[in-house]
């Protein structure tokens, strides 16, 4: 990946990181809703992502807000998000800035208080 195109990726995840679930005040990206990120080099963007739940009621919104905070970015062409549920999104794919977050917000670590009633050890990052 040549510089323009790691730029070009590092101003859409930064574009991604202003769109926020209306639910909970946390981006896209921190929370861990975004599973893939393609971009090719005539500026096509394939973005695969999530919600945090199937029957989200806002839905639409973040996914309208996806696409056009990402088409906005200088260098993109197009963009094609893809909504999926395989796998379903959980606690332990939100980024540590979102986790600081969620824990600003909630007043504990939600992340860590899911790890260990799931019995797991480690959070995951980002796509």
């Amino acid at each position: 990946m040549g510089v323009e195109a790691v730029e070009l990726r590092q101003r859409i995840i930064e574009a991604l990181k202003k769109v926020y679930d209306p639910e909970i005040p946390v981006s896209v990206w921190d929370l861990g809703l975004i599973y893939e990120l393609k971009i090719n080099e005539e500026g096509f963007v394939y973005i695969k992502m999530t919600l945090t739940s199937p029957g989200c009621p806002v839905a639409g919104q973040i996914i309208t807000g996806v696409i056009e905070a990402v088409s906005s970015v200088q260098g993109v062409r197009d963009v094609d998000a893809e909504l999926v549920f395989d796998p379903p999104w959980s606690p332990d794919m939100v980024t540590p800035e979102g986790r600081e977050e969620l824990k600003k917000i909630y007043g504990y670590d939600v992340v860590e208080e899911y790890l260990r009633k799931e019995g797991k050890t480690h959070a995951g990052e980002g796509a």
